[in-house]
């Protein structure tokens, strides 16, 4: 019997290293299903927001427009980009907007998405910032005061 003592460690062995990576691969892809979902329901907010965008008076301009400004670190300067939703205008006023969709995000006292916002004021040469809330179907226009 003990000459298959090391037999059978590994096998005992090869059976924990393949559940382990079952478990592995199946985690990896319930990541990537939510991801892809998520990224689903973020299409289709942003689809919807064109069209109650447009029945507010906003012609769409571009999507997922790259804005660019600097920042000084030490002295030294960057520039930073961000991702926008939509750039948009209404009587000869150009708005960036952004789409928001879920029970926080499109609260624009919310930190995360208050940071955003005060980003693209920075980064876009725009009137102003829109905030679409595809729950409730609203357009926020946010202001900062200067400085």
């Amino acid at each position: 019997m003990a000459a298959s003592d090391p037999w059978l460690l590994l096998v005992l062995c090869l059976v924990l290293l393949c559940l382990a990576l079952l478990g592995w691969r199946r985690a990896s892809t319930r990541i990537a299903r939510n991801n892809r979902a998520r990224q689903r329901v973020a299409e289709a907010g942003e689809a919807g927001a064109e069209a109650v965008l447009y029945r507010a008076g906003y012609r769409v301009l571009d999507r997922q427009v790259t804005g660019r400004w600097l920042l000084w670190v030490d002295g030294e300067v960057h520039e930073v980009r961000n991702r926008a939703d939509l750039l948009v205008s209404r009587a000869g006023r150009r708005f960036v907007a952004e789409v928001k969709t879920g029970e926080h995000a499109p609260d624009p006292r919310n930190p995360a998405t208050r940071r955003q916002l005060l980003e693209y004021a920075l980064a876009f040469p725009a009137h102003g910032v829109l905030l679409v809330d595809m729950e409730s179907r609203r357009i926020h226009e946010v202001d900062f005061p200067p400085r």
